[in-house]
């Protein structure tokens, strides 16, 4: 009960944190005793850094992406969120819990915006996005959009979506890239790694969900999408031979069964 009762206080600090804006081109300061840290870009530690991957400037585009980053992904290894910024000019990281008005000066002024998160809730469904840009092409001159992507875990950027909803259902769309929920979703590694598995088929980390949304939206998407790929093939590529095989642990698979057989009764 003590523990848990530190963990609700936890949560309910991290709660109370305001918003932390981070502008691409920002730099942070990074801490981390006993390793390396690059300095000139990536941030990344020395042995894993992927400066020569990123491009020599961030690249423009029409579409404006505002990221609202979980506090707990700070930590994560794996996270591919903090690379955007990095790789896109017009691209905005804010960290926090929801979206709510206050949080974001751009997003106050209730902008031609979409969100990206795939649901198959009746109640909020997702409109595909190649079908939502395809009702604007016969306007004239770009679409002057903003994209809102959510990067955590599958449940922290699932509570993230229900508490941001409020806000965002005033002005913007609900959208994603297709899925299919009876397919279990694979990882970034193709192997027995220690990785961060997506729920089902067609979810992906939120640099490749980036990339996927801007190849629809940009006239050069195809160009910009192939550069994030990229990034993302280097990273797994650098991160793979640091990360070490996983062990069978029949229990916690025993206890998931169990637990997913519960939810479907």
């Amino acid at each position: 009960m003590e523990d848990d009762g530190r963990k609700e206080g936890i949560e309910e600090f991290e709660e109370l944190t305001e918003t932390i804006g981070l502008e691409a081109g920002e730099e942070k300061c990074i801490s981390n005793a006993g390793r390396t840290i690059c300095s000139n870009r990536c941030g990344r530690p020395s042995n894993v850094c992927i400066c020569n991957e990123l491009p020599c400037e961030p690249i423009s585009t029409s579409t404006r992406i505002v990221i609202l980053q979980h506090p707990h992904e700070l930590r994560h290894k794996l996270s591919t969120g903090p690379l955007l910024p990095l790789c896109l000019r017009r691209c905005q990281t804010l960290v926090g819990r929801r979206l709510r008005s206050g949080s974001c000066t751009l997003l106050d002024s209730h902008p031609r915006a979409i969100f990206l998160f795939p649901s198959i809730d009746p109640k909020s469904p997702s409109v595909l996005l190649e079908d939502f840009i395809s009702s604007f092409r016969n306007e004239p001159g770009t679409l002057d959009l903003v994209l809102v992507v959510f990067d955590g875990t599958w449940r922290h950027a699932k509570e993230m979506v229900s508490a941001s909803r409020d806000f965002l259902g005033n002005f913007a769309v609900q959208v994603s890239l297709g899925f299919d929920s009876a397919v279990e979703g694979g990882s970034i590694f193709d192997s027995e790694l220690i990785v961060r598995k997506e729920p089902f088929g067609g979810c992906m980390s939120t640099i490749e969900a980036v990339a996927r949304a801007l190849r629809v939206i940009e006239q050069n998407g195809a160009e910009i999408e192939e550069c994030l790929l990229g990034v993302l093939r280097a990273m797994v590529r650098f991160q793979a031979g640091y990360l070490k095989p996983m062990k069978p642990r029949p229990r916690l698979c025993k206890k998931g069964k169990e637990r997913k057989g519960k939810i479907e009764a």
